[in-house]
């Protein structure tokens, strides 16, 4: 049975084509994969079939009672509420439930023995409405679900504008499931999520009854997930049958088929305006080479497919450090209680560190206080006198009005116009991209033009905070390369291990340092 059906859809952005023709169908019980390189317009489709915006052309028809719930990646959260609170919210239809039922329970007082029989039928279906869908073991529930996705580590009792970027989107994630809707929009649920997290996640929808739409450049994750792969490259949609291996192999198969066909087909052309161009002026011939610009003009031209610009990531390299490039004696990281106890730990020169644990224990804050941004609660941190860093913090203004030229150009105002558009190109960006805002651009598209920014300064030090958020699978594997060629030294907080554990010199797991009770 189908749920959806997206029909002929086609939307532009400005000269650019977004999406052109699109079809899409997604059956009850599927688990859909949504796959494309940043900027190709895989958040567009989901705004457009959840309605937040209207395409150009084409229709999007759900089937009638479906319930859908969507995490984007720019969601926000209301303040001035607890994580608890919140969460309850995914229960509202329940909660207003029991109103109406205990509004009928206050009428029966003055009721008929008619009415009084109608209300207890009603009473009866609420009830058992509300013991079927959990509505007595909701705290429960909400335990599991919240612990699951490491909010209990938080604690619910939190204000949620206390909460970091990265914590907000786990709240809104669990809300999400905890509804338990009958399609289930995912965009870029892993960002922000710790390995066991991530495990936890990716067990609870592998087991889930209903449909889901996902978006994630998280391979692993993903090819465990999805048994079924929507790709768009260059505006067209196309639909594979299987998991994310799959798709790979069998999208390998056509692009060569399809590179077969053209170059076959270039050759018959060839031949075609040959004769043509011999023939036509003379009158003995003149019907053949008729005959055959007809069959030209009557064919079917093959498009050559697009070859996609992958980025290329280098950083530049400052003058050589000295050995030790930092020495933490006796430090404690935290806020306004410690979140460590007392960290002796030391960088030398061309080391690659990952760092890797649950959220909450103060990976970002280490790097931070490592940096001299925050002040430790004890101890100290001596650096050397030669040290020159380079930071890519995790999260970005969601507010920046800045296009990515501008952004560029802020920092190196000596840079004409063609190299700031070079340089992003380089990054993977095309002309659209660099002359949109930094909020509106994807979170890949962003990501791409922070690192950017990185690669323009000379560094011997690499200080990165989860880089490979919101990256494409391309994107990706060009920063590994560009960070094993890297010659200074590296600390690196992700929850990758596939894209860290071949390369990296040591892991540091902030949970055997942390106070906290993990």
């Amino acid at each position: 049975m189908s749920i959806l059906n997206v029909e002929n859809v086609t939307h532009g952005f400005g000269g650019r084509s977004i999406l052109d023709n699109a079809t899409f169908r997604l059956l009850n019980g599927e688990h859909v994969g949504l796959v494309g390189a940043n900027g190709e317009g895989k958040t567009t489709f989901l705004n457009i079939i959840t309605g937040k915006l209207q395409p150009d052309e084409g229709k999007v028809e759900w089937c009638s009672r479906i319930t859908t719930g969507y995490l984007d990646q720019y969601t926000n959260l209301s303040e001035g509420k607890t994580l608890r609170a919140v969460l309850h919210e995914a229960f509202s239809h329940m909660f207003d439930l029991e109103k109406e039922m205990l509004a009928i329970y206050d009428k029966m007082a003055d009721a008929d023995e008619k009415q009084m029989t109608a209300m207890l039928e009603d009473v009866g279906e609420i009830q058992s409405s509300l013991e079927h869908s959990g509505f007595y073991m909701l705290d429960a529930k909400i335990e599991e679900v919240a612990n699951g996705l490491g909010l209990g580590e938080i604690g619910l009792d939190r204000d949620v504008q206390e909460l970091s970027g990265g914590q907000r989107a786990k709240v809104l994630l669990t809300k999400l499931l905890l509804q338990n809707p009958m399609i289930l929009i995912l965009d870029e649920p892993t960002n922000f999520l710790d390995e066991n997290h991530i495990n936890w996640l990716k067990n609870f929808l592998k087991n889930y009854e209903y449909s889901f739409i996902l978006v994630s450049h998280d391979v692993e994750f993903f090819n465990e997930v999805v048994n079924v792969v929507y790709h768009v490259e260059n505006s067209v949609l196309t639909r594979y049958s299987g998991t994310y291996a799959q798709f790979e192999q069998m999208y390998q198969v056509k692009k060569q088929q399809n590179l077969q066909a053209y170059e076959k087909q270039q050759k018959e052309i060839e031949k075609l305006e040959d004769f043509i161009a011999r023939n036509k002026a003379r009158v003995a011939t003149s019907n053949m080479a008729k005959s055959r610009q007809k069959k030209l003009d009557k064919m079917d031209i093959i498009e050559k497919d697009r070859v996609k610009v992958k980025p290329s990531f280098q950083f530049k390299e400052a003058r050589t450090p000295g050995k030790v490039i930092f020495q933490a004696n006796d430090l404690v990281i935290g806020y306004d209680q410690p979140l460590t106890s007392a960290l002796n730990i030391s960088l030398e020169r061309g080391k690659k560190i990952a760092i890797k644990g649950v959220n909450g224990l103060g990976k970002s804050t280490l790097l931070k206080t490592l940096l001299g941004i925050l002040k430790p609660v004890a101890g100290e941190v001596v650096l050397d006198s030669f040290l020159t860093p380079g930071y890519f913090e995790q999260e970005s203004s969601a507010n920046n009005s800045n296009t990515a030229m501008q952004e560029i150009w802020n920092e190196f105002p000596g840079m004409t116009n063609g190299e700031v558009r070079g340089a992003l190109a380089k990054c993977g960006l095309s002309n659209e991209h660099i002359t949109n805002q930094m909020k509106v651009l994807s979170g890949g598209e962003n990501a791409k033009v922070r690192l950017c920014k990185l690669m323009m300064r000379e560094a011997n030090c690499l200080v990165l905070d989860e880089p490979t958020n919101h990256l494409d699978v391309d994107a990706k594997e060009e920063l590994k390369n560009a960070l094993v060629a890297f010659k200074g030294a590296i600390i690196l907080v992700s929850h990758e291990p596939s894209f860290y554990e071949d390369w990296v010199t040591e892991v540091w797991n902030v949970e055997q340092w942390t106070t906290k009770v993990v």
